[in-house]
């Protein structure tokens, strides 16, 4: 399927291929730059090679190069020393983050914060186009994904800092003393998640003639016989469909 607009990825990746390239130049910590766009080459490509069978929209794909915009930042400086106050003092004169009482680098909380708005639409747009939900469980499911995702991501980083350890375990960590740093990142990425679901719950509440009738029959009962136990001896005995599985 061709894409609708056959020059908007083209320049998407140019842009990002020269913010990547010139963040790769001269890091702070060489080894934590490269573990840390460990996972940003798997999803770039992801996206290469599902971009003609499974052309996502112009803002899916903006949202996600936003994110690795950010994302990118972080892994040049490392999350615990990008910037971004002293990029904010030159520009207005005061430090941001005196003025909201910050007592520790803030970036990392903010790009988490960002996965979950960026990457909630995408993960809807999968929903709808490949498992063909409707109604509520498009808003509820790419919620879940989004929030489990982030889970998963703390899981692999306490992985990694385990197996590497050292100054390279403490910098892909990033907890900077707090103990509770893993639990604030899933929070604000949950948070950026239920910001972007709310907004695309209330566009189509808006522009949808259908909204209410779909919401309704996404809740329907459709198979009232139960599964589990009872559904597999129906396998076992061949009363049951066997489309419904266990």
């Amino acid at each position: 399927m061709p894409l609708r607009y056959p020059v908007f990825l083209p320049i998407l990746g140019g842009l990002f291929g020269l913010l990547f390239l010139a963040l790769a130049w001269d890091p702070v910590s060489r080894s934590t730059w490269a573990l840390e766009n460990s996972l940003t080459v798997a999803l770039l490509v992801c996206l290469a090679l599902t971009h003609r069978a499974l052309p996502l929209s112009r803002l899916s794909y903006a949202l996600i190069f936003f994110f690795l915009a950010l994302h990118a930042i972080g892994a040049h400086y490392t999350y615990s020393l990008v910037p971004y106050d002293a990029a904010w003092r030159a520009l207005f004169g005061t430090s941001l983050d005196q003025s909201l009482g910050f007592e520790r680098n803030h970036y990392d909380r903010f790009v988490h914060f960002c996965y979950g708005l960026c990457f909630a639409y995408p993960i809807r747009e999968l929903f709808l186009r490949v498992a063909a939900v409707r109604g509520i469980w498009g808003y509820l499911l790419p919620l879940d994904v989004a929030m489990s995702t982030s889970m998963i991501y703390e899981l692999v980083e306490w992985g990694a800092a385990a197996f590497f350890g050292g100054d390279l375990g403490q910098s892909y960590l990033g907890t900077q003393g707090d103990e509770w740093d893993a639990q604030k990142d899933m929070a604000l990425a949950t948070l950026g998640a239920v910001v972007t679901i709310a907004i695309t719950f209330a566009v189509n509440a808006v522009l949808r003639r259908d909204f209410a009738r779909e919401l309704a029959e996404s809740v329907r009962v459709k198979d009232p016989e139960p599964l589990g136990e009872e559904a597999i001896e129906g396998l076992l005995d061949g009363r049951a469909d066997p489309r419904r599985g266990g």
